[in-house]
């Protein structure tokens, strides 16, 4: 049996125009998603807003929503935030428009379905890991919890598991704190 090993001009190719999903290919295998549920992009604008607003007071770097993050024609990929320090944006960010180099910081919000989930929490963690990545977040609204993952030698490894009444802070990041139950203020 013959399998199908994805590329970045492969999805430029066969789907131009996006109509409203997202492609993604870790590793050779495309993952297409629908438009996330509003929870999804409410915890992604809120965490993405307060990011930039540290940004914004200390000058390290710059976060962004949704980039586009090509480590290679088989690992195309579109984090919900980044975060990465001015040195490093100098070098990954090309004339595409996209980053080809890992940032220090990626967040994914889950979306529902085990195939999503699966995604995030082995084939992009397996990824980010490979690429340096130096910390992860997974954020799941529907569970109300944060996993945080950080470089450990070579690997990420989880850090802690941060419920609403856990304060989200990273060395990363000096001076930003963030109060779990925040990201899910209005999420029932």
């Amino acid at each position: 049996m013959t399998t199908t090993r994805w590329t970045s001009q492969d999805v430029e190719l066969l789907f131009p125009e996006n109509n409203g999903k997202r492609y993604e290919i870790v590793n050779g295998e495309l993952y297409v998603s629908k438009q996330p549920h509003w929870h999804h992009q409410h915890i992604c604008l809120r965490l993405g807003g307060l990011l930039d607003a540290w940004c914004m007071q200390t000058d390290a770097g710059e976060a962004n929503a949704a980039p586009g993050l090509i480590f290679a024609e088989d690992n195309d990929v579109a984090p919900d935030i980044v975060w990465i320090s001015r040195e490093r944006l100098e070098a990954a960010l090309q004339p595409d428009g996209r980053l080809h180099a890992a940032p220090e910081l990626v967040v994914e919000v889950l979306s529902p379905g085990i195939t999503n989930e699966r995604r995030d929490r082995e084939a992009k963690l397996r990824l980010y890991t490979r690429r340096g990545v130096l910390e992860y977040w997974i954020v799941s609204w529907q569970e109300r919890r944060v996993e945080v993952y950080r470089r450990e030698d070579a690997t990420l490894e989880l850090a802690g598991t941060l419920l609403e009444d856990d304060l989200l802070q990273s060395p990363l990041l000096p001076g930003f704190r963030c109060k779990v139950s925040l990201l899910f203020a209005g999420i029932k």
